[in-house]
This record gives C-alpha cells, sequence and structure tokens, in this order.
C-alpha cells in the first residue's frame, strides 16, 4: 500500500511538471505582455525596461526554471492587472469555485446513484425511459445553452431566482445545476449499468433467498459492488467541475476561479493564469490518487500490491 501510495504521489508530481511546462510555454505564445503594460507611443527603451522587469528578456528555459524556483515557494508573481500576487488572487476566488463545484457534485452523485439505481430496478419502465431520457439531454445539451435558459425562465420569466451573484443559497440553485446536469447523466448511465450487472448476480439471489428486505438487498448489497466504476467517474466528474467552471461562472456571474482565469487570459496576465490552471491541476491530480486509494475501502476484495 505505501509503495503504491508512493509511486502515486511520484506520478503525481510528474503530472503538475508536464502541466506547468504547457501553461507555460502555452501563455508566452499568446503575444507579448509588454505591449499591454506600456503606453501606445512607448519607446523601445520603455518597452525593454518593462521587459527586463519582467524577466521576459532571458531565454525560455531560463524563464521556466525561474517560474518553476518560485513555485515551489508558492510564488507565481505578481498580476500586471491586480498589482497583487497572483496566489492571493486566485486563492480570494477559491473558496467561490469550491463552492459551486461541490454543491454541483451533491446534486450530481445524489441524484445520478438515486436515478441509476431506480431506473435498474424498474427496468423498461416509464421511470427507466424518463431517467434515460434525462441522461441523455444532460449530455447532449451544452452548458452555456442550458444556463441561458435557466436565466430566461426561472429569472426572467417567473423572477424567482437571481440572475447572477453570490451570496445566499438561491444564488447557488441555478449555477450548480447547469455545471452538474453533465455529470449527474453521466453518473446515472453508469450506476444504470453497474446495477444491471449485478442484480442477476447469484449472490444477490441468495441475499433475496434470505428474506432480506428488496432496499436492503438493492441499496446494501447491489449497490455498493456497483459502485467501485461509479467512485472512479465521480472523482472524474469532480475535477471536471472544479476546472469546467468558467462557462458557468461567467454566464451567472459567480467570483469564482474560473472567470477570474478567463479574463486573465484576455488580458494576457502571465501570473494570474499560470496560478490559476497550477492550482486547478493541483485539486485534480490529488482527487484522482484519492478515489483511487478510496476503492480499498469500498471494496475489501481490492489490494495494493
Amino acid at each position: 500500500m505505501r509503495r503504491y501510495v508512493l509511486k502515486r504521489v511520484l506520478l503525481g508530481i510528474l503530472t503538475l511538471i508536464g502541466v506547468s511546462i504547457i501553461i507555460f510555454v502555452a501563455i508566452r505564445l499568446s503575444g507579448d505582455v509588454t505591449l499591454l503594460l506600456v503606453s501606445p507611443d512607448a519607446t523601445q527603451e520603455e518597452i525593454q525596461k518593462v521587459r527586463v522587469e519582467l524577466g521576459l528578456d532571458k531565454s525560455l528555459p531560463v524563464q521556466y526554471l525561474v517560474f518553476a524556483k518560485n513555485v515551489l515557494r508558492g510564488d507565481f508573481g505578481r498580476s500586471t492587472r491586480y498589482r497583487q500576487p497572483a496566489m492571493e488572487i486566485v486563492l480570494g476566488r477559491l473558496p467561490a469555485t469550491i463552492q459551486l463545484a461541490g454543491v454541483a457534485f451533491l446534486i450530481s452523485v445524489g441524484s445520478g446513484l438515486l436515478l441509476g439505481v431506480i431506473s435498474a430496478t424498474k427496468r423498461n419502465s416509464l421511470l427507466d425511459a424518463a431517467s434515460k431520457v434525462f441522461a441523455t439531454l444532460g449530455q447532449a445539451m451544452p452548458e452555456f445553452w442550458i444556463g441561458i435558459m435557466a436565466i430566461l425562465v426561472f429569472s426572467v420569466h417567473w423572477g424567482l431566482l437571481p440572475t447572477s451573484g453570490r451570496g445566499r443559497f438561491v444564488h447557488l440553485i441555478m449555477p450548480a445545476f447547469t455545471l452538474g446536469w453533465y455529470s449527474t447523466a453521466s453518473i446515472m448511465r453508469l450506476t444504470r449499468s453497474g446495477m444491471l450487472g449485478v442484480l442477476d448476480s447469484e449472490y444477490i439471489k441468495t441475499a433475496r433467498l434470505k428474506g432480506n428486505p428488496e432496499r436492503v438487498v438493492v441499496w446494501k448489497h447491489a449497490l455498493r459492488n456497483a459502485l467501485i466504476p461509479v467512485v472512479a467517474m465521480g472523482g472524474i466528474q469532480l475535477g471536471r467541475l472544479l476546472g469546467g467552471a468558467v462557462i458557468v461562472e461567467s454566464i451567472f456571474g459567480w467570483p469564482g476561479v474560473g472567470q477570474l482565469v478567463l479574463d486573465a487570459v484576455y488580458s494576457r496576465d502571465y501570473a494570474l493564469v499560470q496560478a490559476g490552471v497550477f492550482i486547478t491541476s493541483a485539486f485534480f491530480i490529488f482527487l484522482n490518487l484519492t478515489v483511487d486509494l478510496a476503492f480499498g475501502l469500498i471494496d475489501p476484495r481490492i489490494r495494493y500490491e
């Protein structure tokens, strides 16, 4: 177990290094940030002075080594737009993104498991058909369209929910549902598939023959054995929710990391983009490790050799 964890941690570190290189190179291919920081009539000497101050006069390998050394200290540089340390700005926006992704994840897991189990136990019924239609719609409709339609219906037409902002719980309902519908559909379909395979197994028939109530057979015995692929999917979906909230945050004016990084890309704020994407990637890698370790808790038959 210890050896497995060590291998996974080392693999995560290598992945982070690869992510940092991709971010570092890609953001610098977007253009020269110094042209955004000087006046249009600035001389070449003034432009070169700013470039030297930012360290952009050095070669890319040297710039990356300096960047990597600073990252180890938690220093991603200062935002050229906000004139503050990039890490502080990202960490200030991170709670909003975690809150949104967390609520969307709870909605996804709760409704996905419930619909998946109902669909499997009521096979070929009206509930099964309705659940499959719901899953298909969730995976077919883009998030930006769902968000716009939700605003038009629930805010503009009915006046039930606020259109944007962060504050009370009602501000979370539309963005969390919009962000979580796709994940709900994925978890529901995977749960249904796993349950259909488990419900026909011999040990489930034995559990029924022993006189166990149907709810115990379904929710204790069958669901637990169908959870392994669902847990793996859940970890992936949570990482997707954390990193893919850019569109939803922009539509609903949610002050999270996604919207912050999107604005930073438009303004070519190197430090802010690097900090936002790097922290999001680190979260995703940590979640994958957590999911792998959770397999052994769900199914004791799994051992890490």
